[in-house]
C-alpha cells in the first residue's frame, strides 16, 4: 500500500532523490566508495558542497547579490543563538507567532536587549500579527515565515530600514518571495530540502562584522563564510541529499513551479475543512499555511473512527502538535496533490458514516 507522509519533519522528500541517495550509500559517483565514508576534503565532495551552495543562492535569486549559503549544523535551533552572537549589539526586534519564534526570542535575550513587537501567544498562535512598528534603531527584525506547529504563514513582511532575518525552516524554496529583502535566511534541512542534520544559512555579506563581542569560533558566521561550510567535518550526507532535492527542485521549475503545486495541495485540504461539518481549521482563515494545514474534529467521539480510516488509507503522521491537539497535514514541497486528496476523501467519507 502507498503511504502517504503527512510527517511534520523530518519528513517526505522526492522518491527520485531517495533512489539516487540510496545508490550513493554504496557506491558514489562510480568511484566504489560510499557517499557516508569518502573525504569531505576530497574533490568529489567539495563538488557536492560547491553545487548545494550554489543552487540555493539560484533558486532563491540571490546569484550575485552579496549573499553566500553555509551548511552548518545544530538545526535552525542554534541558529537562535548564532543570530543573535553575530548581529545583536544593542538591541534587536522580533516577532513572535509560535513556539520555535519563542524560541529564538528567549536565546537572543542572552545577549542584550530584545523588543518583543508583537504576538499572537494571546490565541494560543493561532492567526499573525498585523500593524506591528519596527523600532528604527533595532540591528535586526527577526520573524519566523511558518509555524509548523500552528498552521500559520507569513504573507506580507514590514518595510524596514533594519535588516531583516528569517527562520524558514518549514517553507524555504516552497512560494515566491523577494528573498533580497531579507539580510539572513536560515532554515533546517528536514521539511523541503534534505535529512535532518543540516542548516541552511543565506547571509548577506555586509551585515557581518559590526558586534563588538568575541564570538566562538563555532558560532561566527565569518569563519565558517571563510572556511566554505568547511571550519569543521561538514554534515556530508545531509549536503548531498539536500543538493540532490534542490536539483530536482530546478528541473521541476524552480520556486515558480513548486508554488504551483503547493497552493493545489492547499486547496484540497482547506476546500474539504471549510466545507465538512465534522471538521473546522485552527488557524485564522487568512493566515493559513500552504505547508501545514492544522484541523480539529467538531465532535472528539470521531476521532477513533477517522484515525482508524486514515490508518487503512495509509496515512502517516497527521496527528496535531500536543500544544494544539486534533490533526496537522503537512504538505511539503515532495507530497504529491493526489496524497492531498486522499486525506480529504476519507474526511468526506466520515462525513458520510456520521
Amino acid at each position: 500500500m502507498k503511504k502517504h507522509n503527512f510527517s511534520a519533519g523530518p519528513c517526505i522528500l522526492p522518491q527520485s532523490v531517495f533512489r539516487e541517495a540510496s545508490q550513493a550509500v554504496l557506491n558514489f559517483n562510480g568511484i566504489d566508495l560510499s557517499i557516508l565514508e569518502i573525504s569531505h576534503r576530497s574533490k568529489e565532495f567539495i563538488a557536492v558542497m560547491e553545487e548545494a551552495q550554489s543552487l540555493a543562492l539560484e533558486l532563491l535569486g540571490l546569484q550575485d547579490k552579496g549573499y553566500k549559503a553555509l551548511f552548518l549544523q545544530g538545526g535552525a535551533s542554534l541558529q537562535f543563538l548564532n543570530v543573535a552572537y553575530n548581529l545583536l549589539e544593542n538591541k534587536a526586534a522580533y516577532l513572535n507567532t509560535g513556539t520555535w519564534s519563542s524560541k529564538a526570542l528567549k536565546e537572543a535575550k542572552l545577549l542584550g536587549e530584545v523588543v518583543e513587537v508583537a504576538s499572537s501567544k494571546d490565541a494560543n498562535f493561532n492567526y499573525i500579527p498585523k500593524n506591528y512598528t519596527i523600532p528604527e534603531d533595532a540591528d535586526y527584525f527577526h520573524c519566523t515565515s511558518n509555524n509548523t506547529i500552528f498552521g500559520t504563514q507569513m504573507f506580507d513582511f514590514p518595510q524596514t530600514s533594519v535588516p531583516v532575518v528569517a527562520d524558514m525552516s518549514s517553507d524555504i524554496f516552497s512560494r515566491k518571495l523577494d528573498f533580497s529583502k531579507f539580510s539572513l535566511i536560515y532554515a533546517g534541512a528536514q521539511k523541503n530540502m534534505g535529512p535532518a542534520g543540516t542548516v541552511l544559512v543565506v547571509i548577506k555579506e555586509d551585515i557581518l562584522g559590526k558586534v563588538t563581542r568575541i564570538i566562538p569560533s563555532m558560532l561566527d558566521y565569518k569563519i565558517h563564510l571563510s572556511k566554505e561550510s568547511m571550519f569543521n567535518t561538514p554534515p556530508v550526507f545531509a549536503v548531498y541529499v539536500s543538493m540532490l532535492t534542490m536539483r530536482w527542485l530546478k528541473n521541476l521549475g524552480g520556486i515558480e513551479a513548486i508554488e504551483a503545486r503547493n497552493r493545489e495541495k492547499a486547496g484540497i485540504i482547506y476546500r474539504e475543512i471549510d466545507r465538512n461539518p465534522l471538521f473546522k481549521g485552527f488557524a485564522a482563515t487568512e493566515d493559513r499555511s500552504i505547508m501545514n494545514a492544522t484541523f480539529n474534529l467538531t465532535d472528539e467521539a470521531l476521532k477513533p473512527v477517522f484515525d482508524q480510516m486514515a490508518k487503512e488509507a495509509g496515512i502517516n503522521g497527521i496527528n496535531g502538535h500536543r500544544s494544539v491537539g486534533g490533526y496537522r497535514a503537512s504538505m511539503y514541497n515532495a507530497m504529491e496533490p493526489e496524497s492531498v486528496q486522499v486525506l480529504a476523501d476519507i474526511m468526506k467519507e466520515l462525513e458520510n458514516k456520521a
